[in-house]
């Protein structure tokens, strides 16, 4: 039997969906922002000299880059309670899971960013007096932001994406709301496509638009 397409439940709810993709925004923004600090000091204790710094930040960006995200979800929102009776919302729960997960991830692009830094930037920093922390904000930190782009945004990426396992635990994104009104309505097909629109959309021109920062910044080394 031939399917019918009726995307006029997608229309009548479509508020309901717009609301979904606030939420999915918002727990994106907060968990990039906060991975990327997380990332930048997990990066630098993975390249302190000193192994009580290192090897503990190795630890814990190889542990989380190599366990699933969905187990932090559950860790973080069922765990948590058991282990210190601190009880943390779905957004809560969903946003220190992705953080710190992604954390580990820009860690390790802020690592290859810093280490490819010419060695001979490093050794002109120091010949002049700069103190490490001057090196790297004055120096190596701005020429490896450039080269750093692009990962950074393919991991943001990922990350607005995995936000759609924050269904699990009833978060209202977007993915969450697709499944209430697909379970309401009977029509799945027409709301899971439309998610999928949804989210391509939004993906594509953040894309576009970081190509073009990237390019500007480009033009500008070229100079």
């Amino acid at each position: 039997m031939q399917y019918v397409w009726d995307f006029r439940p997608v229309w009548l709810n479509f508020g309901v969906l717009l609301e979904g993709l606030v939420n999915t925004l918002k727990l994106s923004g907060f968990s990039i922002g906060l991975g990327l600090a997380i990332g930048l000091v997990l990066a630098m204790g993975r390249l302190a000299p000193s192994r009580f710094v290192s090897l503990p930040a190795t630890a814990i960006i190889e542990f989380y880059r190599n366990t699933p995200p969905l187990v932090h979800f559950f860790w973080y929102f069922y765990g948590l309670p058991i282990l210190t009776g601190i009880s943390l919302t779905p957004f809560a729960a969903a946003a220190a899971a992705l953080s710190v997960q992604s954390g580990a991830f820009f860690a390790e692009v802020f690592r290859g960013g810093i280490i490819s830094v010419d060695r001979g930037q490093w050794e002109a920093g120091r010949a002049i007096g700069m103190s490490h922390a001057q090196l790297m904000r004055r120096i190596i930190l701005p020429q490896a932001f450039r080269r750093m782009i692009p990962p950074l945004m393919e991991r943001s990426f990922e990350l607005v994406k995995t936000t759609s396992l924050a269904a699990t635990l009833t978060y209202g994104e977007l993915v969450y709301k697709a499944m209430v009104l697909a379970t309401q309505t009977y029509r799945p097909m027409e709301i899971y496509s439309t998610v999928a629109v949804m989210f391509f959309s939004v993906l594509f021109v953040a894309s576009l638009g970081m190509r073009a920062v990237e390019h500007r910044l480009a033009r500008r080394a070229a100079r």
